[in-house]
């Protein structure tokens, strides 16, 4: 579809921004004294008009709009190899996936299972056939998951890159490499704490974003004081000064920089870019009240609270 023919979905998407919750929204339910109180004011903010309290909900109604738009796809593709991943651990566990299975996405939880075990890959997307064929294989050949994780986080990284530049759009280009570079970073890290060697650290980034897998494969190799110095002449300065003493702190930093690509899309009048937007600002939204919830139920001080909120579109 042209950008054009977008335009309803656009104007649809326009009026329901209203209904986000602002940064006086957020203040409000933090200082509510107890988890039923926040329950209650959450209920006296929720528009009857537009129910799309959980994401599956949101993307159902994007899908309305967009149904055949293979773009938006790719905000979902970390939820599918999310649960490839399980899938493939419930199986060899003899558990039921469904228990770790994430929504929205776009392959059931009976389309995995069902290529996993018959091995018959072909029912899947192109985009992960060849990494659940290779998946299966080396954690049931070598019984190591940890590896089989590894391989599949990295050909999502892979997948994301690579859709969004045959797709062409410049939005979700700069998503998927603001993902990998995250991504690539936190694996960076945690090889840096487990001390790693050079040829496995350049083997688990993916080094689909920005940032050079190489640089950053050799200075993780050196060391979080090297990686720490590396990271300060990129433009993941900020959020590495973060990572040195928190790493929920980078975690959020990263969801507040995906919020700040998607405000880039306020001003398109066409395209598929306001409808990505709002997608993730309501990923962000119902983060934070996932969040306020758990720490209201544990007693967290509203400082604290207030600290770990994402960062909101409006």
């Amino acid at each position: 579809m042209s950008g054009t023919n977008y335009a309803n979905a656009v104007g649809a998407v326009r009026a329901m921004e209203s209904s986000l919750l602002s940064r006086n929204d957020i203040d409000q339910l933090i200082a509510a004294r107890t988890n039923a109180d926040l329950q209650a004011m959450l209920a006296s903010k929720k528009n009857t008009d537009t129910p799309q309290n959980t994401l599956q909900q949101v993307w159902e109604l994007i899908q309305n709009y967009a149904p055949d738009c293979e773009e938006l796809k790719i905000l979902l593709y970390r939820n599918d190899f999310h649960n490839l991943k399980a899938v493939i651990k419930a199986m060899i566990h003899n558990r039921d996936p469904k228990l770790y299975y994430i929504e929205p996405s776009n392959v059931s939880i009976d389309e995995l299972k069902e290529a996993v075990s018959k091995k018959e890959y072909d029912i899947l997307p192109v985009y992960m056939r060849e990494t659940a064929a290779q998946a299966y294989k080396l954690v049931t050949e070598t019984l190591d998951g940890q590896l089989s994780d590894m391989l599949i986080d990295k050909a999502c990284l892979e997948a994301m890159k690579k859709s969004a530049d045959e797709l062409g759009n410049g939005f979700m280009q700069e998503y998927a490499k603001l993902i990998a570079d995250c991504a690539d970073i936190k694996t960076a890290y945690r090889s840096c704490l487990m001390k790693k060697t050079l040829p496995f650290i350049e083997k688990a980034l993916c080094g689909c974003g920005k940032i050079d897998r190489e640089d950053l494969a050799r200075a993780a190799a050196e060391g979080t004081d090297t990686l720490f110095a590396y990271l300060e002449n990129t433009s993941f300065s900020d959020g590495a000064a973060l990572l040195k003493s928190s790493p929920a702190q980078f975690e959020k930093w990263c969801d507040d920089i995906i919020t700040e690509h998607a405000e880039s899309a306020r001003m398109t009048a066409f395209g598929i870019e306001p409808l990505a937007a709002y997608f993730i600002a309501k990923e962000a939204e119902i983060k934070d009240i996932r969040i306020l919830t758990v720490c209201k139920e544990s007693g967290t001080d509203n400082d604290t609270i207030t600290e770990r909120m994402r960062k909101l579109y409006v």
